[in-house]
């Protein structure tokens, strides 16, 4: 005879044998796998005062060579963490990049270019001015900031091109120059020392250019200009001229440079903004924005899809920031430094403090 506790027992059986068959189920159909992060792994760290590194990963050699400034010491250093050339600053002043560098004093009669293997690669006579080094060219600002000059491989003069205002800023890529003015104007030059687009951008009380990019090919200008109102804005090029495809009022009006890059292979703008970095998106047309605690100090040139930033705040406090594009901040890291430096290449950072130098990549845990 079937009971009434036997039927209740065999019920309870079955709902939970059909519990536990829609748990298998799900587990082996409907479940996903957790998603991997992205992590900063360090490779090695080396000082600067023993010139040695310590080794926290296999490093196979490298033929990168990263340069570097940390208060009055400067060099090089390659992918390994050995040091090429790690130098205390002589003279008042240095102008350095991957390529080349030279220290000089404020009125200099001569100015020597070394190679990171300290080798001489040219001696500039009566100089008229300071060096900058860029797009793998050597060039010249004259003493007023009013001039700027293109020199060949022996330190000869190729051009000059003489401007109504001071300089402000000044970048270059894909043999073009684009140099920004006291008085609020954009001069875009070509290698041979032909401008080819010139502008005043306008639309603010005080008329000033204080940052200026041009994107690798020449193609694309960004600049951040004026005070009261600021702006930013992003020209393309458009036959035999330059058009505005974009432009955005900025909170507060910087009264210094600031800091801007192409970035993401030339998809991108990153921007200072008061209180952050924008970021604008070809694709979309659409820019966003990052809140950052204090000052930027670097702003990264990374070809991938993080940006690096260090800012810095009072009492020598710094923050490395990691963002994730289009602008999610992924890692922010504070750190306590006099001085501090910044370098991306591929997917590895080097970054440094008063005392040593660090290299991390990307990786997924």
């Amino acid at each position: 005879m079937i009971t009434g506790e036997y039927m209740a027992k065999t019920r309870k059986k079955y709902w939970l044998s059909l519990g536990i068959l829609f748990f298998v189920l799900y587990f082996f159909i409907a479940a996903q796998p957790i998603p991997k992060e992205t992590i900063l792994v360090p490779r090695w760290i080396a000082s600067l005062e023993s010139g040695y590194p310590v080794s926290i990963k296999n490093n196979p050699e490298a033929s990168t060579v990263i340069p570097f400034r940390l208060g009055n010491r400067f060099g090089y250093i390659n992918d390994s963490g050995q040091f090429i050339l790690n130098r205390t600053l002589q003279a008042g002043y240095l102008s350095f990049s991957p390529d080349c560098w030279a220290e000089y004093n404020a009125v200099p009669s001569n100015i020597d270019v070394y190679n990171p293997d300290n080798l001489l690669l040219m001696s500039i006579d009566n100089p008229g001015g300071y060096p900058l080094f860029m797009d793998n060219r050597v060039y010249l600002v004259g003493n007023e900031q009013n001039s700027i000059s293109s020199l060949d491989d022996q330190g000869n003069v190729r051009w000059t091109y003489d401007f109504p205002a001071p300089l402000t800023c000044i970048d270059a890529s894909g043999g073009f120059v684009l140099a920004g003015t006291l008085d609020g104007a954009i001069e875009l030059l070509n290698d041979s020392g032909t401008s080819v687009y010139s502008t005043e951008p306008g639309g603010s009380r005080l008329a000033v250019i204080l940052g200026c990019a041009v994107s690798a090919d020449g193609s694309k200008l960004a600049v951040i200009s004026g005070i009261d109102q600021q702006r930013f804005l992003l020209m393309e090029q458009s036959g035999n001229t330059y058009r505005v495809v974009y432009h955005e009022f900025l909170d507060s009006g910087f009264r210094r440079a600031v800091h801007i890059n192409f970035i993401d292979n030339d998809s991108k703008v990153a921007y200072e903004c008061e209180g952050g970095i924008g970021i604008y998106d070809m694709a979309t047309r659409k820019s966003v924005r990052a809140d950052l605690e204090g000052e930027i100090t670097t702003l990264g040139s990374t070809d991938s899809k993080y940006l690096f930033i260090i800012t810095s705040l009072a009492g020598n406090q710094k923050r490395l920031y990691m963002i994730r594009m289009p602008g999610i901040i992924f890692l922010d890291a504070p750190f306590r430094s006099e001085n501090s430096f910044l370098f991306e290449q591929d997917n590895r950072i080097y970054t440094g403090t008063d005392k040593s130098i660090v290299s991390f990549e990307t990786g997924k845990k």
